[in-house]
C-alpha cells in the first residue's frame, strides 16, 4: 500500500491551532517551552488562545491557594502565595505594563515624552503607587474568597481567562501608538478574532462560574474601552504596555466582582 505524504486538511487545521496555542503560551508565560518551528504564526492569529493560556495561569495560582489552605495557612497568606505563583508564571508581564503607563501618563507632559517614559525600564512613583493599589486590590479580593479554596480557584481561573480576552478588543477599538514596538508587531486583530476570543473566554468562565461570567465580561469590555480611550488621548493609541495594563485591570475587576 502506498501512503500519501499529503497532510489531511483536518490535520493541517489542528496543527495550525496547536502552533497558535504554543505561541500564545510562549508570549504570555515564562515557561521553558520548546521553540516553535517555522513558519511561525502571526501573534494576531494566536489571540484566540489567550484565554486558554490565561485559564492555565489562573488554575496554577488556584492550585497553590488550595495547597496552602490544605496546609493550614490563613486565607490572606494563601491568597498572597497564589498571586505570587501567577506573577512568577507570567514574569510580571502585565504588572510591568501597568507601571509603565502610570509613569508615562502621569509624568509625561507631551505625547513624545510619554512614549519615551513607556520605553524606560525604570519604575517611577506613579508606577509604584499603581502597582501597590492594584496588587492590594487583587490580594484583598482573593483573600476574601479563600475561605472556600475551590471556589477561589474557579474564580481565579475564570478571571485570568476573561482578562486576556481583552487584548484583541483593545486592538480592534484602537490603533498602535507607534510604528514599532510590541503593539505594532502584534499585527491587526479583526472583529471576528475578537469575537472568537471572547467566546473562548466566556466558555471557560461559564463552565467555572456561571453567575459571574457576564459581569466579568462586561467589566472587561468597559475597562478595555475606557483605558483604550485614555491611551488614545494620551499617546494616540495602544502599545504593548497599554494592552498589559488592560489585562491586569480586567483581572482585578473580575476578582472584585466575585466578592459581592
Amino acid at each position: 500500500m502506498i501512503e500519501s505524504s499529503h497532510t489531511s486538511p483536518s490535520a493541517g487545521w489542528a496543527a495550525r491551532r496547536l502552533a497558535e496555542l504554543h505561541l500564545a503560551a510562549v508570549f504570555l508565560t515564562r515557561l521553558p517551552l520548546p521553540h516553535l518551528r517555522p513558519p511561525l504564526p502571526a501573534l494576531s492569529a494566536a489571540l484566540w488562545a489567550f484565554p486558554l493560556v490565561g485559564a492555565g495561569i489562573g488554575l496554577a495560582g488556584g492550585a497553590v491557594l488550595m495547597l496552602a489552605s490544605a496546609l493550614g495557612l490563613p486565607g490572606p497568606l494563601a491568597a498572597g502565595l497564589a498571586l505570587l505563583a501567577t506573577v512568577l508564571l507570567t514574569g510580571a508581564l502585565h504588572e510591568d505594563g501597568l507601571a509603565d503607563i502610570a509613569d508615562g501618563f502621569g509624568g509625561g507632559a507631551t505625547r513624545a515624552r510619554k512614549l519615551e517614559i513607556l520605553r524606560d525600564s525604570r519604575v517611577g512613583s506613579y508606577g509604584v503607587v499603581a502597582l501597590l493599589l492594584v496588587v492590594g486590590l487583587r490580594w484583598q479580593a482573593l483573600a476574601s474568597l479563600a475561605a472556600s479554596p475551590l471556589s477561589a480557584m474557579l474564580v481565579l481561573t475564570a478571571a485570568h481567562a476573561i482578562a486576556r480576552a481583552s487584548v484583541p478588543w483593545a486592538m480592534v477599538l484602537g490603533r498602535p501608538a507607534r510604528s514599532d514596538g510590541l503593539g505594532a508587531a502584534a499585527g491587526e486583530a479583526s472583529l471576528v478574532i475578537a469575537l472568537i476570543t471572547l467566546a473562548v473566554g466566556m466558555v471557560v468562565a461559564v463552565g467555572l462560574v456561571p453567575a459571574l461570567a457576564l459581569p466579568m465580561a462586561g467589566l472587561m469590555l468597559a475597562i478595555t474601552a475606557g483605558i483604550g480611550w485614555v491611551a488614545t488621548r494620551q499617546i494616540g493609541g495602544y502599545t504593548g504596555d497599554v494592552l498589559g495594563a488592560i489585562v491586569l485591570l480586567s483581572e482585578t475587576a473580575a476578582l472584585m466582582a466575585a466578592t459581592r
